[in-house]
């Protein structure tokens, strides 16, 4: 059963306390697992990663297999239905243009002194794209992740995709073709992070990893940073509605389902300012949980981690959403540019009824690799920024040097660097001859 929470209640305060803090990850202790994992691919490469995707994927590998083969990924693009092709396409059209917005452009400056002052920004040379295998396996993840990746001017993208029991999604592999992906490896698991972050004989190392994965793939993130770049550590999907009453209960109901049913830990949360709508809602969701082909794993999370909270107005609808933080917030009022206005802790924000989070899924433009478990309050979701190093520039001239240098060797001598200080005092006596 679903909970109801009522911010009337003297209760309520303990109550959603308890609801923020729910463990939905799932972590089971396997850190020292990843670290071995890690080290065997760093001691052993290819003969390592052959070997545990033998034990984990039931699959047989050699080095010369590792990797799809440009026949191979001919043969599964071929299997696609000219529809799922077609929908294929029209995302990754706007995916493109959308990220193409967020490009960000060098510049340089002269300030008052003379001094030349600025930034350039330069892509990574290579990154490597997780896509979950089996059950999750989403081609959209595909697009999400590489084409922001292209657009930044990465020149190599690898993708690791498990296909357990040999079992390949065509649509995966035609999404990694129209979005450019160059190495597309057929290994997963802390192994493939591994693979991907140190390199082995057959796979070469990139410079930053992204996207989701279960709790061996976040723990092999973690690990490897610091050698690479990564996007964040993704945790289960979550989403909160506020709605009024001027709503259909049904495609609330819907829309929450839409992130139960990706997982049991997922979180499916409905903020209202009218209690029977709320029950009218959570009639819709029962309604549905018993046709939806996910209804077992929707359910799990309904049950488990969904609420409803009836709030008095809307304003303290906006404070609960900025105290959760969701990864995706849907708006459905009647003004929903001003509620939004004041919801600065999110992923990414549905504006109105007419705009469901499914198709920020797939087809918005904006991307759906978002922060989860309340990361949004200090992180931001996937973009081109994500794929870009800043690198500042300076140029003194002998003016410059007379104006500001003075200042640099005092501080240098401040701190007790006298190699700093006398590397400027140097160049001014020159001048001052």
């Amino acid at each position: 059963m679903v909970q109801f929470l009522d911010t009337s209640r003297p209760d309520f305060d303990a109550r959603f306390a308890a609801l923020l803090g729910a463990k939905r990850e799932d972590s089971p202790d396997v850190d020292a697992v990843v670290a071995n994992i890690i080290a065997d691919v760093r001691a052993r490469g290819d003969a390592a990663v052959i070997e545990l995707t033998q034990r984990f994927d039931r699959l047989s590998l050699t080095p010369e297999r590792l990797a799809f083969s440009a026949e191979e990924i001919a043969a599964e693009c071929a299997r696609v239905g000219s529809e799922d092709a077609q929908a294929l396409e029209l995302a990754a059209r706007r995916i493109r243009a959308y990220h193409l917005r967020q490009m960000p452009t060098d510049t340089h400056w002269t300030d008052e002194t003379g001094a030349m002052l600025g930034w350039r920004w330069s892509a990574v040379s290579a990154a490597g794209l997780y896509v979950p295998g089996g059950l999750a396996s989403y081609p959209s993840s595909v697009l999400m992740n590489a084409v922001p990746a292209k657009v930044a001017g990465v020149e190599r993208l690898a993708i690791a995709v498990p296909t357990p029991d040999g079992v390949v999604n065509p649509l995966v592999l035609l999404a990694a073709r129209i979005a450019g992906v160059d190495e597309i490896y057929r290994i997963g698991g802390a192994q493939a992070i591994a693979a991907l972050a140190y390199g082995t004989d057959t796979i070469a190392p990139v410079d930053k990893i992204t996207g989701p994965g279960n709790a061996f793939v976040a723990a092999a993130k973690r690990r490897v940073f610091g050698k690479v770049g990564i996007d964040m550590i993704a945790g289960p999907s979550e989403i909160l509605v506020i709605a009024d009453a001027d709503n259909d209960p049904d495609w609330i109901a819907l829309d929450l389902m839409s992130q139960a049913e990706h997982d049991e830990s997922a979180q499916a949360l409905l903020i209202t300012d009218d209690a029977a709508f709320g029950r009218a809602v959570a009639e819709a969701v029962e309604a549905r949980l018993q046709t939806l082909e996910r209804r077992a794993i929707a359910g799990a999370s309904w049950r488990d981690f969904g609420a409803i909270v009836t709030v008095r107005d809307m304003d303290e609808a906006v404070a609960l959403s900025n105290r959760i933080a969701p990864e995706h917030l849907e708006l459905c009022v009647a003004d929903p540019d001003a509620l939004a206005a004041g919801c600065t802790h999110a992923g990414a924000i549905f504006l109105g009824q007419w705009t469901p989070e499914a198709i920020g899924d797939y087809v918005g433009g904006p991307n759906h690799v978002l922060p989860t478990a309340r990361s949004a309050r200090f992180s931001s979701g996937l973009s081109v920024m994500d794929f870009l190093k800043r690198t500042t520039l300076a140029r003194m001239t002998p003016d410059a040097l007379r104006a500001i240098g003075p200042a640099a060797a005092r501080l240098a001598q401040s701190e007790s660097l006298e190699a700093h200080g006398m590397s400027v005092l140097a160049r001014l006596d020159r001048l001052n001859r």
